[in-house]
């Protein structure tokens, strides 16, 4: 494979890896609660939770370019105080590639703390515990391996991210093109051999992660 061929490769890794990083604090606090704080109108945040799942990815890059934007209420702030554009970047990639994935890693974090035996919640918390204590030293350690589920999930959603890429990111060879980009931009010009390569190292890519994942949900079910 030739290196101009590797610069998708690498930025579709640099971009997953930059929304699951955006995604794993957001994801943990919403779940916690949820599921173990039980606040008023969960129902509805869970609904907002999985609301990028219904919605087409273009909607969503839409929505994050009016936002982000020049002219949008962040991007203008942004742009007055630091002097920073957003869209049209790989950081726009990678935001768009965090709204479209944090659904699967968030429910994903949700059955795992859920499964967590609430008894032994309550007897940290009668011994003096913090909520915050119980979840930092009880809920997330007992759950780990369905949040490392959740967050490959999401990582390996965030690769696949074409939609709301697009949109708020174009697709710029060197700087915002992601490998499904790449893929379709050679689709478009009919270079075939090069869009099925780049399509078998996204199969690879994917089907790793899947792999590890599903490793993970079945040493979580042995250990129960």
């Amino acid at each position: 494979m030739e290196a101009v061929d590797l610069d998708p490769i690498l930025l579709t890794l640099q971009v997953a890896i930059v929304a699951t990083l955006i995604n794993v604090p957001v994801a943990l606090a919403v779940s916690w609660l949820v599921v173990k704080r039980r606040v008023p109108g969960r129902i509805l945040i869970e609904a907002l939770v999985s609301l990028p799942l219904a919605l087409p990815p273009v909607a969503i890059g839409l929505f994050l370019l009016l936002l982000l934007g020049r002219e949008g209420p962040v991007g203008r702030v942004l742009d007055d105080l630091l002097g920073v554009e957003i869209v049209f970047t790989w950081v726009a990639a990678a935001i768009a590639s965090a709204v479209v994935s944090f659904p699967l890693m968030a429910r994903a974090i949700m059955v795992a703390m859920g499964e967590v035996d609430d008894r032994l919640e309550m007897s940290a918390r009668s011994l003096g515990a913090s909520p915050m204590r119980v979840a930092l030293t009880i809920t997330i350690p007992l759950a780990y391996r369905g949040i490392l589920a959740g967050l490959l999930l999401g990582f390996v959603r965030a690769l696949s991210e074409f939609g709301a890429t697009i949109t708020v990111a174009g697709n710029i060879p060197g700087r915002t093109q992601t490998l499904s980009l790449a893929i379709y931009q050679k689709v478009q010009t009919r270079d075939d051999d090069a869009a099925l390569a780049l399509a078998g190292v996204s199969v690879a890519l994917a089907l790793a992660t899947l792999l590890v994942h599903n490793w993970l949900l079945e040493r979580g079910r042995r250990a129960r």
